[in-house]
């Protein structure tokens, strides 16, 4: 029999002093059964750096046809496509093609290194593509915060990430790796 998902209710009051955008967002994340806390605390992380009225976690890792965070609008057009992780060249050129904008928040250390070293070159083309990475210490760091309820708190200031549950804080410096042309 399949795992199901597992749901975590997460009240996120984003503070962002580089956009002025201070917003409580209430979000019922559900975990994929093969998701670390490590990547479901990058999605959360992903999202308040997005976090705008029409931004949505979507289904994620069960389909493969979906970002992990999206942002439409009104008329339904795809203006914004947040993918987390180390994608193909592939997905990346057609999320390109559906999407005004698309950020590729990408982890995990040496391999995110490897990966980006070997993907690079093909991925000047695309204008609206911005690859940001985390560095495997601060994303290890996040994922410890990770509960099933959750108060978060994230202040956003200089490009810097403060996230805080609790009495416990983390401090992440996201490097951008690719800026988007436009």
């Amino acid at each position: 029999m399949a795992q199901k998902a597992t749901i975590y209710k997460v009240e996120l009051s984003v503070s962002d002093m580089d956009r002025h955008y201070y917003e409580t967002h209430k979000l019922t994340v559900a975990r994929h059964p093969s998701e670390t806390d490590e990547r479901l605390m990058v999605r959360i992380l992903a999202f308040a750096l997005n976090a705008h009225e029409q931004l949505e976690l979507t289904k994620g890792l069960s389909t493969d046809s979906e970002p992990d965070i999206w942002q439409k609008s009104l008329s339904d057009e795809m203006e914004l496509w947040v993918a987390l992780g180390l994608p193909s060249e592939k997905l990346m050129r057609q999320s390109c093609g559906k999407a005004n904008k698309v950020i590729v928040y990408s982890y995990g250390g040496r391999t995110a290194e490897v990966w980006w070293s070997k993907i690079k070159s093909s991925t000047t083309r695309f204008g609206n593509l911005q690859v940001i990475n985390f560095s495997e210490k601060d994303t290890s760091e996040l994922g410890k915060l990770a509960s099933r309820s959750m108060k978060l708190q994230v202040n956003i200031q200089d490009g810097e990430a403060m996230v805080s549950v609790n009495d416990s804080m983390v401090y992440l410096t996201p490097v951008a790796w690719k800026d988007a042309d436009h």
